[in-house]
């Protein structure tokens, strides 16, 4: 074999017409060429089984309104991963998806009609019941994580984080015992911590009316922690440093910061290119989706 010769990379093809997504069995889906399966973000047979079951019902098969879905869920889906994974531009998105324009409407209808919530909620539900636990959480961890911006974000929308000398964006999360994600606010970098946990937690006390307990560092003690119990019955428990030396693993501080580190693989995550701060909550969703996904998959394979 001579020495440079090139290996085709190994592919697998999932052919739409045997996809069984509201697109292909419904819509258009069917219409366009199978998509070999390239890059590591794609989803896996059993990884897309399980995102295809918590998917929405689509408006349009109920006469809502709208047309046909024109391309396969799948390829919609692995595109975003793949903005989402390798944090390339929209426009550089592959030609082998569907087209940039395409797939950038769909992952805004998406997030702004709650369907991206749906999915990202539902798999936590499959998670917590896959590891022992009840899907609604008692109890969570507080933190926030600043993050700097690209030249794509407004200066209406940045801010500089003294604390922490970064100039852009800061995102507040709320996550359970397990690290999974319940709540994520983004907010300019120059918002106090304590500020953005106000809008977080009374928007965790609107989704989880069974969570009692919430865990957070030093920066949300004073008046959040008696304003919590006031008004949101909530009782925020304030985990302080060590005064060992050395590195010393914090009690429940370790979970969230280990969410964080979860958000941070994804390359469209460490950086905030996003204009609009709602695209960057749903980018954060999205690779909680890659990871939780890949959970119950791995346990059917292993079963």
């Amino acid at each position: 074999m001579p020495l440079n010769s090139v290996c085709e990379p190994a592919v697998t093809a999932f052919p739409s017409s045997a996809c069984t997504c509201f697109a292909c069995r419904w819509g258009h889906g069917s219409d366009h060429p199978a998509r070999p399966r390239r890059y590591t973000c794609g989803t896996t047979d059993a990884e897309w089984q399980v995102i295809e079951s918590v998917m929405p019902w689509p408006a349009w098969l109920d006469g809502n309104g709208g047309r046909p879905e024109e391309y396969c869920r799948r390829q919609v889906v692995d595109a975003i991963f793949y903005v989402a994974d390798n944090g390339c531009k929209w426009r550089n998105l592959p030609v082998d998806f569907p087209p940039w324009r395409t797939v950038h409407a769909i992952f805004t209808r998406w997030y702004q009609d709650g369907d991206v919530d749906a999915v990202h909620n539902d798999l936590r539900d499959l998670v917590r019941q896959a590891e022992g636990r009840e899907t609604d959480p008692t109890a969570a961890i507080i933190d926030s994580q600043s993050v700097r911006a690209a030249e794509t974000v407004g200066a209406d929308s940045r801010g500089y984080d003294a604390g922490k000398k970064v100039a852009g964006r800061k995102r507040h999360v709320i996550t359970d015992c397990l690290g999974l994600l319940l709540v994520v606010m983004v907010t300019t970098a120059s918002v106090q911590d304590r500020d953005g946990a106000k809008p977080a937690l009374s928007h965790l006390r609107e989704l989880f009316e069974s969570i009692t307990l919430v865990w957070a560092d030093g920066g949300y003690a004073g008046k959040l922690v008696t304003w919590a119990k006031e008004k949101l019955w909530l009782t925020l428990e304030i985990v302080k440093r060590s005064d060992l030396p050395g590195f010393v693993i914090l009690p429940r501080r370790w979970v969230v910061e280990r969410t964080l580190s979860w958000i941070s693989q994804r390359r469209r995550c460490v950086r905030d290119y996003e204009r609009l701060p709602q695209h960057h909550e749903a980018m954060v969703k999205w690779s909680m989706i890659m990871l939780m996904a890949r959970r119950p998959a791995r346990i059917d394979h292993v079963r």
